[in-house]
């Protein structure tokens, strides 16, 4: 493995982490979210992380043909939780339906919240990984000076 490969595995868990920040962003949004019916409820999304390793493809199996540029981890997809939506009785509000519920986001603010500090410690420590492996790279070739 490439002494630059450092770089790539820890740009690839920046862009995870952004996205699920991203995620995490639209969440809160959207937390206190209404509708009049539990199909068009908002429901908390999270992304799904894939680890991808060095001289494997992203979904290889056995037997695959090395990638040796393929490490790192990339975002397999953003899943939807399927927790119901809560029901509240409103009957003056303009979403409610013929029975007077209204249907809330099922997002947890607190989660999210923990959620959010999570991957921004993961974005900074990928940060921090990247200028240590910098700042070794940058003392080995002052040795040979």
């Amino acid at each position: 493995m490439s002494m630059f490969k450092i770089f790539d595995i820890a740009g690839s868990a920046m862009s995870a982490q952004s996205v699920r920040l991203n995620a995490t962003a639209s969440n809160l949004a959207n937390a206190n979210s209404v509708a009049g019916s539990a199909a068009a409820a908002y429901r908390s999304r999270q992304p799904v992380f894939q680890t991808v390793m060095a001289g494997m493809g992203a979904g290889a199996g056995a037997g695959a043909m090395a990638d040796p540029a393929s490490a790192g981890v990339r975002v397999a997809g953003v899943v939807q939780t399927d927790a119901a939506a809560p029901r509240v009785y409103q009957p003056g509000h303009p979403s409610a339906d013929a029975e007077g519920y209204v249907y809330m986001s099922n997002v947890n603010v607190v989660d999210e919240m923990v959620n959010m500090i999570s991957a921004s410690r993961s974005y900074e420590n990928s940060v921090e990984v990247m200028n240590t492996s910098k700042e070794l790279l940058l003392r080995t070739l002052s040795i040979g000076q």
